[in-house]
């Protein structure tokens, strides 16, 4: 039997948390847990301060999570050592937002304040041999790539790039494994999270003023054609959970990072229940041993979560 939200999840989180997720709908509504969370787990901090946590990617050739760090003087990436112990491993990043870990094992990384999307190495004691991939588009500087993607399939680069103040046009761009960059969605006005299917046949991406999940499928040529594009998930809620970044395990199903938590969604639309975060959650990912923990990063939090199934790069 599946535990409900609002009745009672108690060996999992607090009941303050049952509260902040109540609160976000007009009329409480009952969501269960996601059967993906393993029987008995403990949302568990792992690290805080005080900064904005955003971009988590576990590296299985060094078993540690890198998330990046946003403070009010300056923006990093830490690698967690341990329970509440992380380390500066890229220090002034320019805005290296959202991660994501490369079929070659490099780490890319969206560059909002240096425009840039970039590709490095993971060092043991830091980045090496970084490379800018791509820094404009026909001439024109980026606004401030965010979140970054790559195909399992083909190893194409997808990477949103909106503009938060609305005075430049928002785009999402795909970098054709043979270097060539295409600009490939412009309707979108706040472009945010990006993931590609296990397929590589789908494209997701979180709008953060339609405050919606849209899915496009993925044309051969790595392109996609705008005129396809579905809502995928579009909960209902009183302030509609400013979707972020997201992930998807090993079956398929996808997890939308949001305020309030983490929506769990399979590969055909349905819900399947919330993992409730009292803090805004940016992003999350699969890591650990054996890719079955889930990583949420926060504001001023980064959270573990032990499931059931692994992480879709565990496969």
């Amino acid at each position: 039997m599946v535990n409900r939200l609002i009745a009672r999840i108690h060996f999992i989180l607090p009941l303050a948390l049952i509260g902040a997720v109540a609160a976000q709908t007009a009329h409480p509504i009952e969501v269960p847990l996601p059967a993906t969370v393993a029987e008995g787990a403990k949302l568990t901090v792992v690290y805080e301060d005080d900064s904005f946590f955003e971009g988590p990617t576990w590296d299985p050739a060094s078993g540690k999570l890198y998330f990046t760090s946003f403070k009010r003087d300056n923006t990093q990436i830490l690698r967690l050592e341990g329970a509440g112990k992380a380390s500066v491993w890229m220090n002034q990043t320019q805005g290296v937002n959202g991660t994501y870990l490369s079929r070659s094992g490099r780490l890319l990384g969206a560059q909002a304040y240096g425009h840039n999307v970039l590709s490095m190495k993971i060092g043991p004691d830091g980045p090496e041999d970084v490379k800018s991939l791509t820094n404009n588009f026909e001439g024109q500087t980026y606004n401030q790539p965010n979140d970054i993607a790559e195909s399992p399939v083909t190893g194409g680069i997808y990477y949103t790039d909106p503009d938060f103040k609305g005075k430049a046009r928002s785009a999402v761009y795909y970098l054709s494994p043979e270097g060539k960059v295409m600009r490939i969605i412009t309707h979108l006005k706040v472009p945010n999270g990006i993931l590609v299917s296990n397929d590589g046949k789908t494209l997701y991406i979180s709008d953060s003023f339609e405050k919606r999940i849209y899915s496009y499928p993925i044309e051969p040529d790595g392109t996609v054609d705008q005129g396809k594009v579905s809502i995928f998930f579009d909960p209902i809620t009183e302030n509609r959970n400013d979707p972020d970044g997201m992930s998807a395990d090993a079956e398929g199903n996808l997890y939308f990072a949001m305020r309030g938590g983490v929506w769990v969604v399979s590969p055909e639309g349905k819900t399947l229940g919330l993992i409730p975060i009292p803090e805004f959650c940016s992003n999350v990912t699969f890591g650990g041993k054996d890719g079955r923990t889930l990583h949420m990063t926060c504001n001023k939090k980064v959270y573990a979560l032990e499931m059931k199934v692994k992480g879709a790069q565990f496969r």
